[in-house]
């Protein structure tokens, strides 16, 4: 029993933190991942950041057909973050089974692949196309794709993404009919650019989703004084960034409170603390973007200072973090 300070700096010392998140099936050794399209499919980046020590790695979104994305420019830096039109540019599915899934193989840390589709019909058919494939690569934990992230919350392209995302009617249409296609664990994410979140939360669990992604981007704008013209070529963007946090944090906590799934915590996460905010807040992971672009061994410092927090606070396990918000 810890009765002093001395006690727990005794303790603190004495044992190593239980990191592991579980998301249905899926075991993570650790609750740091990295958000879709940050490291594109692991190997673009894999001098930089050290995959292996993530507890998962979400890819660069994967559609049916190769997406070019939207018109440049299409990136522009805010004071607090970046204003996004990428538009889901990606080789498309078959160039993703044939290059870029070979290469996320060799990785240890889980691997998440993040699906869109313009129809119903599309998420299916990449769904169904993927476990295919997969069937011919032994049992599932070495296949890798150990979970689909649904992206129904994209705010940059004109078909699919957020128009799913804002119907809970069809989130748990099109959830149950990517549930009846795969034992796979399904992480739903959902765009904050809604009237209550928590309605397609629960919509997206009753569809049969394992876990809820939350948040994406915020619309945003960014004008150019000068040239009286949007920054971003499209008009409207996805902020990302610290100025997002206190909004991720609240949707975090809204949606753990409404649904008995995991949550996953995503936006403007720079340090440690921004990360222990999400898990105190309800989050069962948490996934790292726009910070990597200024520093790209934040990951592996925000884990280790997970790591720290815990041995100073007696926690011996990363869920129990949950409880903690007085």
């Amino acid at each position: 029993m810890i009765n002093s300070i001395k006690d727990l700096n005794d303790f603190s010392a004495s044992f190593e933190p239980d990191l592991s998140v579980k998301i249905g099936s899926l075991t993570m050794t650790n609750p740091v991942g990295v958000a879709s399209g940050i490291l594109g499919y692991g190997e673009e980046y894999k001098e930089l950041v050290q995959i292996d020590e993530l507890g998962a790695l979400y890819t660069k979104t994967v559609t049916l057909e190769p997406r070019e994305g939207n018109p440049a420019p299409r990136l522009v830096e805010t004071p607090m973050g970046l204003i996004n039109s990428i538009g889901l540019a990606n080789p498309g599915l078959e160039c993703f089974l044939r290059e870029k899934l070979p290469l996320l193989r060799s990785h240890c840390c889980a691997i998440i692949v993040n699906i869109a589709g313009s129809t119903e019909d599309e998420y299916a058919m990449l769904v169904d196309r993927i476990e295919e494939e997969l069937t011919l690569s032994g049992p599932m934990s070495k296949t890798g794709v150990d979970a689909y992230e649904i992206n129904i919350s994209c705010p940059n392209v004109l078909k699919g993404g957020m128009t799913f995302g804002i119907d809970p009617i069809i989130v748990e249409r099109l959830t149950g009919s990517l549930r009846r296609r795969t034992a796979r664990p399904l992480i739903a994410k959902l765009s904050p650019n809604v009237t209550d979140i928590t309605e397609i939360a629960r919509a997206a669990e009753e569809g049969g989703a394992d876990a809820i992604s939350c948040i994406n981007t915020v619309v945003g704008m960014v004008i150019d004084t000068d040239r009286m013209k949007p920054a971003i070529a499209k008009g409207l963007g996805g902020l990302s960034g610290p100025a997002i946090r206190p909004i991720g944090v609240a949707a975090t906590y809204r949606v753990s409170h409404a649904v008995s799934i995991p949550v996953i915590g995503v936006g403007g996460i720079t340090r440690a603390a921004d990360a222990i905010q999400y898990l105190l807040a309800g989050a069962q992971a948490v996934q790292i973007g726009t910070a990597l672009f200024s520093n790209p061994l934040a990951p592996q410092e925000i884990l280790n200072g997970i790591t720290e927090w815990m041995k100073k606070h007696g926690v011996l396990r990363v869920h129990d973090i949950n409880s903690m918000l007085k």
